[in-house]
């Protein structure tokens, strides 16, 4: 796992205004927290910070320049604007090499799925304890040859030499079900429709006579003053 150096700026100004205005300035506000130390409000680069969880993931391991010396951390929660995903505040967590942390892995599904199968994923990442300096980007997972009814739990995912499991073995990451029918589908669907009260307004048959009673009406009127 590289490591990637970003300056760190303290920040002596808090609260939603303060933050707007850091991340004017083209960097996201943040807190560096960990080993009993009193949290550092700092502000990061944003664009640095942006690609460095791009090319390495979410469990990217920072060297920060703080206040003239070094601290590695990594992200512990990170918050994105729902629309515009832009990156709003970081929380990072101070390591220490050879330190164990216990993070969360996402998981990448690769293959091709068996013809007629549906592939149900019912896990996007795992947990495991590692060393600080060597975190997992992401396991991968593959279901070449999986037939339907196969499934994959997290005791199957091959984890790297240092890394323990600490998510439950037992617990379902994907299978693979039997894909629907067309029919199966239409049927969910009128289900579906039927459960939210959709249904096809039908023409009132009153109306339809009263309409119908009228054009025949109208065309009476017409005949009887061509004929006058």
């Amino acid at each position: 796992m590289s490591e990637v150096r970003l300056s760190a700026e303290t920040r002596t100004e808090f609260g939603k205004g303060a933050s707007r205005r850091t991340r004017r300035d083209g960097k996201v506000p943040a807190v560096v927290y960990g080993h009993g130390e009193d949290p550092k409000h700092v502000a990061l680069p944003a664009h640095e910070f942006a690609a460095a969880i791009r090319n390495n993931g979410a469990n990217v391991l920072l060297t920060l320049a703080l206040e003239g010396g070094e601290q590695l951390a990594i992200p512990k929660s990170i918050q994105r604007h729902p629309i515009k995903g832009y990156f709003e505040h970081v929380d990072l967590l101070t390591v220490r090499r050879g330190e164990k942390v216990t993070v969360d892995v996402p998981i990448t599904v690769t293959g091709e799925v068996v013809p007629g199968g549906l592939l149900n994923q019912e896990n996007t990442t795992v947990s495991v304890e590692a060393e600080a300096t060597h975190i997992p980007s992401e396991f991968e997972v593959s279901v070449e040859g999986l037939e339907i009814g196969g499934q994959i739990t997290a005791a199957d995912v091959t984890l790297p030499a240092g890394s323990t499991l600490v998510t439950d073995g037992e617990t379902l990451i994907l299978a693979i079900a039997e894909a629907p029918t067309a029919e199966e589908l239409e049927a969910e669907v009128a289900e579906a429709a039927e459960e939210l009260g959709i249904v096809e307004d039908a023409p009132d048959e009153d109306t339809a006579e009263g309409e119908s009673g009228e054009g025949e009406s109208a065309e009476g009127e017409s005949a009887e003053t061509a004929s006058e």
